[in-house]
């Protein structure tokens, strides 16, 4: 039998659908039902290895965990990973198939369908549910014609839609009207309910606007989740929510620089929740501060961000950081700039050239066009500490400074460490993920004391945090009955 299913739709982008997937899932899980996450398309730039080796967004891997299993590239067939303002690199089951311009991405749309409709029904096939998200809104109206990821989908798929909302952002029934009034009548029909999320107050304020709206409407609003404050969720992508402490000269100081083409920046996430940290990324036009510790993201266009990091004046303040003692660590594209020379020959993220890197490393890096997808594990070169995480890069470096590497991987060694023990370079996503491996990293930039930091027990917190409030808040007699 087939799987039973439901979507969330938002209203606008951030309104929820990440989180409230998680927690649905999660739900079920407890139940001892058999649950699949399924996006047909996400773009983002922080994403996850799957166990068949390919490519997916983030937030379907932490759905994957509320479920309990292992990330797989039919739960997000269409990836968009954006290196330009107007372009992305195009990721088809996991693996990419080139760069678009979202003229050219537009219409090639209706070639992806089939492969969403494949992934779907291969879910469909192994569980008891799919819990879908959508992405974006459905009320782009500019964007419906073609549509994949929202409607569109629905109807190929003949799915149920709940539409969330923040009310958090203000004008949340002008939010849940709106939407509804930009959608064609048949697309209305397969909306079945409402929630409202990240609502702090006295419900009972809010009842009179909840009557209205299912009078007005027809559709039932099947719960308000509460504002979670402490909630944490890996992100799907962009940095406002995030909320960092404040600077500490007590804490071991942190700084990253936010590069206009970021990638994967869930790695500073056990950083930022550590107790014993103060991480702060910094902007452009913002002055650079004193630190311990600067680290080098990964970038999605990593010549471009290279550039950025000079105009910016990183040059002349890791030269500085570096003069007094401080340590810098480069993941992913962050070691790639920390060579001599970095070739993109065949133009594989922008234009084709040549730029020179920061000099801090001996070594150079050339993309290549097969890009390396893999999990990995092993130990900490300068610790023996064992960390966990995976790679996700185009760019093959060489030189002679990666015959001193800084992790020690099953079957290889990765990355290097400078023979003055200031510099530290990897390929390795999630190098602070693993207690030992992050407390080892943090002695060597100068943090003094040792904290017991489980940021895997703080990601499983997270999942369950949601769930609980999903179970709690939701009417789940009435959205049960919606899956179909």
């Amino acid at each position: 039998m087939a799987a039973k299913t439901l979507m969330i739709q938002g209203c606008t982008s951030d309104a929820g659908k990440s989180a409230l997937v998680t927690g649905i899932c999660r739900v079920l899980y407890r139940r001892g039902k058999r649950v699949a996450p399924f996006k047909p398309q996400n773009m983002a730039l922080n994403s996850a290895v799957t166990v068949d080796g390919g490519e997916i967004g983030r937030a379907q891997a932490v759905q994957a965990q509320a479920c309990n299993l292992e990330p797989h590239t039919d739960m997000n067939p269409v990836l968009l990973k954006p290196n330009t303002d107007i372009g992305a690199q195009v990721i088809v089951h996991g693996r990419a198939i080139g760069n678009m311009d979202a003229s050219r991405y537009h219409e090639f749309k209706p070639q992806l369908l089939d492969s969403v409709l494949a992934s779907f029904g291969r879910l469909k096939a192994a569980h008891e549910y799919v819990v879908v998200e959508g992405a974006g809104s459905p009320a782009e109206i500019n964007l419906r014609d073609r549509d994949i990821a929202n409607m569109g989908f629905a109807e190929a798929a003949d799915c149920p839609v709940l539409l969330i909302a923040d009310i958090d952002r203000g004008g949340v029934f002008a939010h849940l009207v709106g939407t509804l009034a930009l959608l064609s009548e048949a697309e209305r029909k397969r909306v079945k309910g409402f929630v409202i999320n990240r609502f702090r107050g006295d419900i009972a304020l809010l009842q009179a606007g909840l009557d209205w709206l299912e009078q007005h409407t027809g559709t039932p609003v099947l719960g308000v989740l509460p504002y979670l404050q402490d909630l944490h969720l890996e992100a799907e992508d962009g940095l406002g929510k995030l909320a960092f402490p404040a600077r500490s000269a007590n804490k071991l100081r942190v700084i990253v620089p936010l590069l206009p083409r970021i990638s994967n920046h869930t790695d500073f996430d056990a950083l930022r929740l550590h107790p014993e940290v103060s991480l702060h990324f910094i902007k452009s036009g913002e002055s650079i501060p004193a630190a311990d510790l600067i680290v080098l993201p990964g970038s999605k266009s990593v010549r471009a961000d290279l550039a950025w990091l000079r105009a910016n004046g990183w040059v002349e303040a890791i030269q500085r950081h570096l003069r007094y003692g401080g340590k810098i660590i480069g993941i992913c594209g962050g070691f790639q700039m920390l060579g001599n020379k970095l070739h993109d020959p065949l133009g594989i993220e922008g234009e084709a050239g040549s730029s020179s890197g920061l000099g801090l490393l001996e070594m150079e890096t050339e993309l290549k066009p097969v890009k390396q997808l893999k999990r990995v594990g092993g130990t900490l070169a300068l610790a023996d500490a064992p960390v966990t995480g995976y790679e996700i890069h185009a760019g093959v470096s060489s030189g002679p400074a990666l015959n001193h590497p800084a992790v020690h991987l099953d079957g290889c060694n990765d990355g290097a460490l400078s023979p003055d023990g200031q510099v530290l370079g990897t390929y390795l996503h999630g190098l602070f993920d693993v207690g030992e491996a992050c407390t080892a990293l943090l002695r060597w930039a100068g943090l003094e004391t040792d904290c017991d930091h489980d940021y895997a027990a703080l990601r499983e917190r997270g999942i369950d945090q949601m769930a609980d409030a999903v179970g709690e808040y939701l009417d789940w007699e009435k959205l049960e009955r919606f899956f179909s």
